[in-house]
């Protein structure tokens, strides 16, 4: 079962692109942030016959997030992170699908910093801790997906010297995110990937994606009962490379069945459409 990750940066403005890429890479779930789209302009028709069902919580001009299952509709288990009635940014819903629980998230960029918006992302943070470790001691499956606007460290950007004053990068977003895993959350693609560089995310300017000055912010984390199930990670860079694109690229991992070995393979080549793979070592 693959399970992708799209910030889509306006799902009616890319619908097409996004239609291609379920038609080529048909995963099976899909988490979508920064819908740009009130609840009445998402395109449930379009999507529904690409094959998927959806469910979505939108926002006029910003933020919004989306879940989606091939063949099925997802079943909401809630919308809005819990903790503070009074925000009502469109940035958190959570589902069932194809057996896994999934947590769609798009969380706050924070920039600039200091300032509000760099305070309510940490504030926003402290909050998915809690709702993380909820789903920690679950004892279901769980996968926690989507734009985190966080760089882990050093190693997940091109060049840290430009940004260091960037929201992405400050420890306390970092600091956040490593108590996110000190819970028992895997970070997939770096579990896969190992030491080697992958980004997920190419800004607009200074030709970035043309010099593949790229940053890792898109992130699959998998609690202690999905991450035995971890077979494989990659990022869809082709997405990134076609015309008006977002600037971001999808973000996925294939899980096997349940009780299954992890075997270790040989990376295999890249294909043409340009899709970095990896497989993964026992998650265990």
């Amino acid at each position: 079962m693959k399970i992708a990750t799209f910030n889509i940066n306006g799902i009616n403005t890319r619908l097409g692109a996004l239609l291609e890429w379920l038609r080529r890479e048909q995963p099976e779930v899909v988490c979508l942030q920064e819908l740009k789209a009130p609840e009445e302009a998402f395109p449930v028709e379009a999507i529904a016959g690409a094959g998927y069902g959806a469910i979505w919580h939108g926002q006029k001009s910003w933020n919004g997030v989306a879940i989606l299952a091939r063949d099925a509709d997802p079943v909401e288990i809630g919308r809005g992170l819990p903790g503070d009635p009074d925000d009502t940014q469109s940035r958190y819903i959570e589902a069932a699908a194809h057996g896994v629980i999934v947590i769609c998230l798009y969380l706050p960029n924070g920039n600039p910093q200091p300032g509000p918006k760099f305070d309510y992302k940490l504030a926003w943070m402290d909050r998915l801790l809690v709702r993380a470790r909820h789903w920690i001691d679950s004892g279901q499956p769980v996968v926690m997906a989507g734009d985190y606007n966080v760089v882990p460290t050093d190693e997940d950007i091109y060049n840290p010297k430009s940004w260091r004053k960037d929201a992405l990068l400050q420890p306390e977003s970092r600091e956040r995110y490593q108590q996110l895993l000190d819970q028992g959350w895997l970070d997939a693609l770096r579990h896969v990937f190992g030491e080697e560089r992958v980004y997920t995310f190419w800004d607009y300017f200074r030709q970035h994606w043309e010099r593949d000055a790229g940053l890792r912010i898109d992130h699959l984390l998998l609690n202690a009962e999905l991450a035995p199930r971890l077979r494989a990670a990659g990022v869809d860079r082709w997405v990134r490379g076609e015309p008006k694109p977002s600037d971001h690229a999808p973000t996925w991992i294939e899980l096997g069945p349940a009780k299954r070995v992890a075997r270790k393979a040989a990376p295999p080549k890249t294909p043409a459409r340009q899709t970095t793979t990896r497989r993964a070592r026992s998650a265990t």
